[in-house]
C-alpha cells in the first residue's frame, strides 16, 4: 500500500515548531527541499512497489531525504535518525508539517533501503537532477546566456573545424541528414574502497582458523554427548603471534606461519564435517548451521584451497582471490597509485557532463575502462537525444577500436593522435588552446576526491555487494545535489545582476527624462516671459 504527500506542501511560514521562532527562509535545507523535483523522485522509488498489497509505506520524500541527509553529513544510520530528531529544518526538507520529537522510522530501515533502491534507481533519481538542471539554466540563464560546462567550470562551445591537434579523419564535419553533436564529456574510473583490514595471507588464514573453531563449538553444542574434536587453539594462535608481533619477518618466517596456520585449518574442517555427518547420521532436523554460519563455513573452504594452491606453487596470485572472509566479493584491484598498488573495492567507471556524474559500470572484478567509453556515449546521447562533440579521458580509452568508432560518429577524442609525431610544427598559440582543453579532464578527478574526502567514497561501510553498491550511487546522488544547488546559486546571482542592470538603465532613463522635462520648462517660460 502507497501513502504519498504531494511536493506542494505549506510553505516555511506555515511550518509549526512549539519554539518562538521564525523558520530561516535562507536555510540551506530549505532551499535545498525546493529545488529537488520530489514528485519525480517518488515515481522512480514506487515503480517498485505494489499500490494495493503489503503495509503502508513510509513516504518516498521521508526515505529519499533521509538518506540525502545520511551522506550529505557522513552520518552513520543511528546518528542520522538522531539528526533529523534534531533539528526542524531537515524535518522540513523531509516533507513534515510540524516538528516531532519522535524517529521518523527505525534505523534498521536504512538497509531495507539499501537492498531496495539499486544502482539502476539512483541512475532514475540523477536523471532527473540533470533535467531539473538544464530547466534551470533555459528558465533563468535563458539561452543567450547558456554555456557548455565541463566539470564546476564553463568551456565555451568550439566547431568541430576550429579543433586543433586533432586528427583529420576526427574533425570531418557532420552529414545534414545527422543531429549535430554538442557537449563535452568526461571519463575516467576510480575504486571506492570497503572498510576491510589490510589483508594478509598469514592474518586471513589466522581468522579463518578462529571461526572454523567457533563453528566447531555451535556444532558441538548441538550434540553434547559426543566428543569433542581437538582443534589445538592455543598452539595455533600462540605460533601466529610469534610471526605477527614481529617488525621485520623474513620470507621464510612468513612461509613457515603460513603452512602452520594451513595444516591447523585444514585440521578443522575436517572436524566439521564429521561433525555434520555425525548430526545427520543421528537423524538432527533442519541444517544444523544457520544462514551466516554456512556462508562462513564455504568461504573458509574457498579461502584454505586458494592459499594451499599458492603456498604449494610458491606464488601470490590466484584467480578470484577472496581477501575477507565476511565480504568475499571483494576482489584486489591493481591500480598503481600513490597511496598502494592494489586497492580493494568496487571499481567505478564514471562520466562526467556539466559537473553532474553518472556512474556506468560497478565491477568487483579488474577490467580495462577502455571498455566503457561506448557505453558512456551511448547513455549520453539516451540522455540527450545526441552524442557529445568531444570527449575527454585518458590515452588509455584511445584504442584503435575505441577511435574508429568515434570517427563514424563524428566524436572528437581529446588524447594524442596515434603514431610518430607530426613533422610539420604546430602554433603555440593552437597547441596552448589544446592542452586548455584536455586540462579539463582535471574536474572528473576533483570529483572523485570530492567523493572521497567530503563523503566517504573511499570508506565503504556496507558488507553486502548490493548495499554497498546501493551506498556507492547515493554518494554521487548526493554530490550531484551539491551540483545542481551551485547552478541554482549561479543564476541567482545572474538574475540579481540583470535586475540591477535593469534597475540601473530604468533610473538613468528616469533621470534624463526628468532634465528633458526640466529643460523643455526653462525653455517655455523663457520664450514667455520675452
Amino acid at each position: 500500500m502507497i501513502r504519498y504527500n504531494s511536493a506542494h506542501q505549506l510553505s516555511i511560514e506555515e511550518f509549526r515548531t512549539p519554539f518562538e521562532m521564525n523558520m530561516d527562509k535562507e536555510n540551506r535545507w530549505v532551499l535545498l527541499g525546493a529545488l529537488i523535483p520530489w514528485d519525480a523522485l517518488a515515481r522512480v522509488y514506487y515503480s517498485m512497489m505494489d499500490a494495493d498489497r503489503g503495509a503502508p509505506a513510509v513516504d518516498a520524500r521521508i526515505v529519499i531525504g533521509a538518506l540525502i541527509v545520511k551522506h550529505k553529513e557522513g552520518l552513520d544510520d543511528r546518528r542520522a535518525i538522531e539528526y533529523i530528531r534534531e533539528n526542524p529544518y531537515v524535518q522540513y526538507f523531509l516533507g513534515l508539517s510540524t516538528y516531532t520529537s519522535e524517529a521518523v522510522f527505525d534505523r534498521s530501515l536504512f538497509t531495507h533501503l539499501r537492498h531496495r533502491i539499486g544502482a539502476k534507481e539512483f541512475d532514475c533519481f540523477n536523471r532527473e537532477i540533470i533535467g531539473k538542471a538544464e530547466e534551470i539554466e533555459k528558465q533563468v540563464l535563458g539561452k543567450g546566456h547558456h554555456k557548455k560546462q565541463v566539470g564546476h567550470g564553463a568551456f565555451p562551445e568550439k566547431k568541430q573545424e576550429e579543433a586543433v591537434g586533432v586528427s583529420p579523419e576526427t574533425q570531418a564535419a557532420p552529414p545534414s541528414c545527422v543531429q549535430e553533436n554538442k557537449g563535452q564529456l568526461q571519463i575516467d574510473a576510480t575504486v571506492a574502497d570497503q572498510m576491510i583490514s589490510w589483508p594478509t595471507d598469514l592474518g586471513l588464514l589466522h581468522t579463518s582458523r578462529e571461526e572454523s573453531e567457533r563453528l566447531i563449538d555451535t556444532l558441538h553444542k548441538r550434540a553434547p554427548g559426543k566428543k569433542k574434536p581437538r582443534t589445538y587453539r592455543r598452539v595455533a594462535r600462540k605460533r601466529y603471534l610469534a610471526v605477527a608481533k614481529k617488525k621485520h619477518r623474513t620470507k621464510k618466517e612468513i612461509r613457515k606461519g603460513i603452512g602452520q596456520q594451513l595444516h591447523y585449518l585444514q585440521r578443522n574442517i575436517r572436524s566439521i564435517h564429521q561433525l555434520l555427518d555425525v548430526q545427520e547420521a543421528d537423524g538432527a532436523l533442519g541444517w544444523p548451521l544457520g544462514r551466516r554460519d554456512q556462508k562462513i563455513f564455504w568461504v573458509i573452504q574457498q579461502i584454505c584451497s586458494q592459499q594451499k594452491q599458492m603456498h604449494t606453487d610458491g606464488s601470490h596470485r590466484h584467480s578470484d582471490r577472496i581477501v575477507n572472509i565476511y565480504q568475499p566479493h571483494v576482489r584486489p584491484i591493481v591500480r598503481g597509485k600513490a597511496k598502494g598498488d592494489v586497492e580493494f573495492g568496487a571499481k567505478l567507471g564514471v562520466s562526467l557532463e556539466k559537473g553532474f556524474a553518472r556512474i556506468s559500470t560497478i565491477s568487483w572484478n579488474a577490467y580495462n575502462e577502455n571498455t566503457d567509453l561506448k557505453k558512456q556515449a551511448e547513455a549520453y546521447k539516451e540522455m540527450h537525444g545526441y552524442y557529445p562533440e568531444v570527449i575527454l579521458a585518458d590515452g588509455i580509452y584511445g584504442t584503435r577500436e575505441n577511435r574508429g568508432w568515434m570517427k563514424e560518429r563524428h566524436i572528437r577524442f581529446s588524447g594524442k593522435t596515434l603514431g610518430r609525431p607530426s613533422q610539420t610544427p604546430v602554433p603555440y598559440a593552437q597547441r596552448r588552446e589544446l592542452q586548455k582543453e584536455r586540462n579539463q579532464r582535471n574536474h572528473i578527478e576533483g570529483k572523485f576526491g570530492q567523493g572521497k574526502n567530503g563523503y566517504n567514497l573511499s570508506r565503504i561501510r556496507a558488507r553486502v555487494q548490493g548495499t554497498s553498491e546501493s551506498w556507492i550511487s547515493c554518494i554521487f546522488f548526493v554530490m550531484n545535489l551539491v551540483a545542481l544547488m551551485k547552478i541554482a546559486d549561479k543564476a541567482g546571482a545572474v538574475f540579481l545582476f540583470a535586475f540591477f542592470l535593469t534597475a540601473i538603465a530604468l533610473a538613468a532613463g528616469a533621470f534624463y527624462a526628468i532634465k528633458e522635462r526640466q529643460k523643455s520648462r526653462c525653455a517655455h517660460l523663457f520664450v514667455k516671459s520675452t
